[in-house]
């Protein structure tokens, strides 16, 4: 079930139809189709997880849906990096199975990953944005990675 704050709770072929209604609205513009996870650990309790999918028209705001999956496993930082890089790309692959008909491809979607330059996460850029990279996708690192370290960030 995924969330969206215009729409309120989706299954993933109405998200489908929200999408393409939103990129028909304007079909002169650009769009990019992103993918972002961020996660908040709760003192030993568990992990929450949140993939958001934005729709942004360049120049002209956007759309988002997000989903929640709790994981009740402890996860080192190491380990909650690569898992929210894993959820990122494994949404990506959704949302190109929902709107490869219609013409989406992988030079299509981006990928926003919630580390940086600076904090924690600076040690791992290479390996992250490389697994990205690897699987075909263009990846974004903070500060541009809005996706992950904006809107998911906002639900966690």
């Amino acid at each position: 079930m995924f969330v969206s704050p215009t729409h309120g709770e989706l299954e993933l072929p109405a998200v489908r139809e929200h999408i393409l209604t939103f990129l028909a609205g304007e079909p002169e513009r650009k769009y990019k189709i992103v993918v972002g996870t961020d996660s908040q650990p709760h003192n030993g309790a568990g992990v929450d997880f949140v993939t958001a999918i934005v729709i942004h028209r360049v120049g002209s705001g956007g759309i988002y849906f997000w989903k929640r999956i709790v994981n009740k496993k402890h996860y080192v930082l190491r380990q909650r990096i690569y898992e929210e890089a894993t959820m990122s790309l494994v949404m990506a692959e959704t949302v190109l199975a929902l709107l490869h008909k219609d013409g989406i491809t992988k030079y299509d979607v981006e990928i926003h990953v919630d580390i940086g330059k600076f904090g924690d996460t600076r040690e791992m850029i290479n390996e992250i944005v490389g697994m990205i990279r690897g699987s075909g996708y263009t990846v974004k690192i903070k500060p541009e990675s809005y996706a992950a370290s904006k809107v998911a960030d906002r639900y966690t």
